[in-house]
This record gives structure tokens, C-alpha cells and sequence, in this order.
């Protein structure tokens, strides 16, 4: 991943910053295109994992749609080449502002969820004397089996219209002249490992899918979402997600009718791994049990560990020393800010270079200011 004329053109930048491999990003992305894409699925990119321009030109190139949950990034996608007629526009809480600029922009479609959003969007939409075109989001109840702050697809979810409800808004529907009910979608989680969810997801929304049917109502866009995970701990040995057992689960298990196309929501499994976030060791410290590295790199730079538990994988880029235990921790006047503990490294001091791993999705999109810090810059290994 960082042979040492990378290391070498590393070392010239003011740490810390994100480091993007855009040869992994292409490979990535001709798998999805190769066994998504080509089977005649769309693919949506979620911006909420990368919105950098840079990455977004890169994926439109490869025939991805885009999956947004906030007014800036559809105005993010339009402005990196996507059309308004390739944007999904989720998200539980859409204001009024957002919804405006989605009718006016013209997109693909709302992914809505719930009863009062279709009223409000229908409102809107007669005031721009316009239709909205829009996917009812709905609860499958499926576990996905993944960290508890990124479920998404369980009854006590704030995500999504409860099975319960759905007859009552197929029955309001048709009171709503300024929508067109044209699919349902689905998101049961983030970082799904195991390929089981998937496999109930497809059986719910089968069933989900026959039943509106048959209640008069022609659908032509399944949404399944996205959710696939990635291989933290072993980024360099699985560095592209197998995407070809994932979109076979589909193939084999969705019984799409001929009017209906399959759409997928993905991002980490896109972005996650060609990113990593390079920083500096200011200081080593020996505690009373403790080893310390503590680096320039803060929660600030990346808040997954602080808000997840999240564990990246850490190389050590220049000290190559016997290894010891460290923990490894950023600048920032919080304890959750750090990025591992009792991690084995090669001794380090002060000046080395570390690469926390896997930061590609939900990295540079989570930073902040907090203690007045700066944002960093990005850096892309075809222009080092």
C-alpha cells in the first residue's frame, strides 16, 4: 500500500492529511461496474461517505448514480456532473428549503419516511406545480447485525415507514395529486460484514414488493440500499469488498417483474478503503502502565473511534524498531480521543509517520473544528 517512493512524497507534506489511493478507487469501482452495473442495476454513490470532488468525478466516470441525504450534497452532486434524473434524495428529516430545491432541481426521486413527509412533499410540490416522483422507505425489521448507532432497519429505528402504517399511506395516496408513487427502498444498516441480513432484506422485499402490487400500484424501482461493509482490520488484504458474491445474493434472491429496475445505495464498500490519514508523532510518552503516541491527527481529522469504538489498522510508515505497545491518541482536551489502544507498533519517536487505515468513507466528511482546529488538506496518489 505505501512503497517507499510513496513514504518519501509523504514525508514532504504538513502532516496531518488525507491520503487517497486513486488507482484502488478504479479498480473498486470496475468490480462494482462489472458486476453491478453491467447486470443492469443501478448504483447510487452516497455522498455522506465522501463528497470530495476529486472522488466524485472519479466515480461518475464509472457509471454510478448518486445517493444524497442533504441539500449540499445534491448541490455537490450536480456540481461534480451527475444529473438531476441520477439523484435518490433520502434522509428522515428533509426541510422545507431541501425539499424546494429537490423539486426544482428536478431529481430521480424521494426516498420518503414518513406518512407526513408524503403530505408535506405533496404540498410543496403542487406550490412548484410539479409532481414529485417518490419510493416509500420502509421498515423490513431485518437485524443487521452491526454496531447498534448504525442499524437502521429495526422497528425501534428512527428510519423508515412501519409496516403497520402502510395501508393507511397506500390508501392516502391517491388523495396526494402532486406524488407519484414509483418504488420502495430499504436500508437495514452500515458496515454489514455478515451476508445473511442481505439475504432476509431480499425476502422482505419481495414480499413488500408483490403486496403494493397488488394493491393496484405499479412499482418500478426496488431500492435495496447499501450498508455493505468493509475489512478494517485487514485493509491491505482485502482491499476491494467482494462485490461479486454481494450483487450474486440479489441476482439470485430479488424477483424483480419486468417493469422494475434494482437500485443499490453504497458508499463505504466505494470509498472505504482507497483512504487512509496520514499523521505525525509529536510526542511518546511512558505512563505508570501505559505507552502513549500521541500524534497531530485528533478525533477532529476522524471521529469514528471516539463516536463508534470504531478500530482502524495503524501503520507505522518510517520506524521499522522493535515493536511495543502503545496507544495511540490525538491532541485533542478529550479522553475519547484516541485511536487505538494497546496497539503492537515498531518503537516509534517523535516525527515518525503513521497511516490509520480505512478512512476513505466517513473520514474527511466527519471533520471539524473543535478546539478551533483547521481543516486539512487532501492529497491523491496521481498527483504526488
Amino acid at each position: 500500500m505505501f512503497p517507499q517512493e510513496v513514504v518519501g512524497a509523504l514525508k514532504k507534506h504538513k502532516t496531518p492529511f488525507y491520503y487517497y489511493d486513486t488507482e484502488l478507487l478504479r479498480n473498486t469501482l470496475q468490480q462494482i461496474k462489472s458486476e453491478g452495473i453491467d447486470r443492469g442495476y443501478r448504483v447510487h454513490f452516497a455522498l455522506k461517505a465522501n463528497h470530495q470532488p476529486k472522488i466524485l468525478d472519479i466515480i461518475r466516470e464509472y457509471g454510478l448514480d448518486a445517493d444524497c441525504v442533504s441539500g449540499g450534497e445534491i448541490k455537490r452532486a450536480i456540481e461534480s456532473g451527475f444529473s438531476p434524473a441520477q439523484i435518490a434524495f433520502a434522509g428522515v428529516g428533509k426541510n422545507d428549503d431541501e425539499i424546494e430545491l429537490a423539486l426544482k432541481t428536478g431529481i430521480f426521486c424521494f426516498n420518503v419516511e414518513s406518512p407526513q413527509e408524503l403530505e408535506v412533499i405533496n404540498e410543496f410540490a403542487a406550490k412548484h406545480n410539479t409532481t414529485a416522483k417518490v419510493a416509500l422507505r420502509l421498515n423490513p425489521n431485518v437485524n443487521a447485525e452491526t454496531h447498534h448507532y448504525i442499524t437502521t432497519g429495526l422497528n425501534e429505528n428512527k428510519f423508515g415507514i412501519h409496516e403497520d402504517d402502510l395501508d393507511n399511506v397506500l390508501e392516502a395516496l391517491p388523495s396526494l395529486k402532486n406524488l407519484t408513487l414509483i418504488g420502495i427502498h430499504f436500508h437495514i444498516g452500515s458496515q454489514i460484514i455478515k451476508f445473511e441480513p442481505f439475504e432476509q432484506l431480499c425476502k422482505r422485499a419481495n414480499d413488500l414488493n408483490d403486496y403494493i402490487e397488488s394493491k393496484g400500484h405499479t412499482l418500478t424501482s426496488i431500492n435495496v440500499g447499501g450498508g455493505f461493509g468493509i475489512n478494517y482490520d485487514a485493509p491491505n488484504q482485502s482491499s476491494i469488498p467482494d462485490f461479486k458474491r454481494y450483487f450474486e445474493i440479489f441476482s439470485k434472491s430479488i424477483k424483480l417483474k419486468d417493469h422494475q429496475t434494482l437500485h443499490f445505495e453504497l458508499g463505504r464498500s466505494v470509498v472505504g478503503q482507497c483512504g487512509s490519514l496520514i499523521t505525525k508523532v509529536l510526542y511518546t510518552k511512558s505512563g505508570r502502565v501505559k505507552n502513549f503516541a500521541i500524534v497531530d491527527a485528533g478525533m477532529t481529522e476522524l471521529l469514528r473511534p471516539a463516536l463508534y469504538q470504531a478500530l482502524h489498522n495503524i501503520d507505522s510508515l518510517t520506524s521499522t524498531k522493535n515493536e511495543i505497545t502503545y496507544d495511540v491518541v490525538g491532541p485533542i482536551c478529550e479522553s475519547s480521543d484516541t485511536f487505538r489502544k494497546d496497539l503492537d507498533l515498531p518503537e516509534l519517536s517523535r516525527g515518525d509517520l503513521l497511516a490509520i487505515r480505512s478512512c476513505g468513507a466517513y473520514g474527511e466528511v466527519m471533520q471539524n473544528e473543535y478546539n478551533l482546529r483547521p481543516h486539512v488538506q487532501s492529497l491523491y496518489s496521481d498527483e504526488i
